[in-house]
């Protein structure tokens, strides 16, 4: 007698590792062009689950989406966004950024920035948030013009303090650089591995914090503005300091509750740059 067998009868195991062939890579590449009305996107290629949509406004903006929702292990992002001269650009995503648990590979991303002559971009997505056990290596490039005026806000939140999960093992990597007229002028980098909530606990990384975020503004007024960032910090909720030299400013943020953190940055960032943050923020 012979018995028939479904190939759906058995279940792959909770631990089984995915192979690399079903894992996601996306790609964003967009140039921003100024014409005489105001500043538009000239080219856009999209690919692999992700999506840039320009909602209707007296700026240019561009909103990153994610239709898979977030990046778990082995999936990559790539993102090259461009400004020709006198392009002015706002750069957000719809939502956080969501990094799940990782069997084995971690997720990467790499953005790549581009500022010709007179250009102004400011990249301002929303936090990264690293599910218990998520890998995120990210490598951050930016090439500037002399001339050209460059805003960045990255946060990360380690562990969904709303679901009372404590993270625990994961990986963060980030690495920044930056270069101005082909000089580099700004390097970062962070490295958390093992047991986050315990390095977290650390006195000299975060005494017990769950966010951080990192403002860095490139520009030739960037130091006289240091008294303006640094009142524009005094009401803020959450650890922050702020400093400025060789044509920058820095503004750090570190909160044991992240919800504190946004509101201190979006704050800060609605004084310091005069306009509101992005739409997408309020959603």
């Amino acid at each position: 007698m012979m018995a028939a067998v479904s190939i759906f009868s058995e279940r792959p195991r909770a631990d089984a590792i995915l192979p690399g062939m079903i894992r996601a890579s996306g790609h964003i590449r967009c140039r921003f062009t100024a014409n005489p009305r105001r500043t538009e996107a000239s080219e856009l290629y999209e690919a692999g689950g992700y999506r840039m949509k320009f909602p209707k406004g007296l700026n240019c903006e561009g909103v990153i989406i994610n239709t898979g929702g977030g990046m778990a292990g082995g999936d990559a992002l790539n993102v090259d966004i461009s400004l020709d001269s006198h392009a002015k650009a706002v750069v957000s995503t719809q939502s956080a950024e969501k990094i799940y648990r990782a069997q084995n590979e971690a997720s990467s991303a790499s953005i790549q920035l581009s500022l010709a002559e007179q250009s102004q971009l400011a990249w301002l997505p929303q936090e990264t948030l690293l599910y218990s056990g998520a890998k995120l290596h990210r490598c951050f490039r930016a090439d500037m013009a002399s001339n050209a005026i460059l805003s960045l806000f990255e946060g990360v939140i380690f562990g969904r303090g709303a679901m009372g999960e404590q993270i625990t093992e994961g990986s963060f990597r980030d690495s920044w650089r930056i270069r101005r007229g082909a000089r580099l002028v700004f390097a970062d980098e962070i490295a958390l591995d093992g047991h986050m909530a315990d390095r977290l606990n650390r006195p000299a990384i975060g005494a017990g914090a769950r966010a951080v975020a990192t403002f860095l503004y490139i520009a030739p007024d960037a130091e006289r503005r240091l008294d303006e960032a640094r009142a524009a910090l005094e009401t803020s909720a959450c650890e922050c300091g702020a400093s400025a030299w060789n044509g920058m400013l820095i503004a750090r943020f570190v909160a044991v509750d992240p919800d504190a953190l946004r509101q201190s940055a979006t704050r800060f960032l609605n004084q310091f740059r005069a306009v509101p943050v992005p739409r997408v923020w309020q959603c």
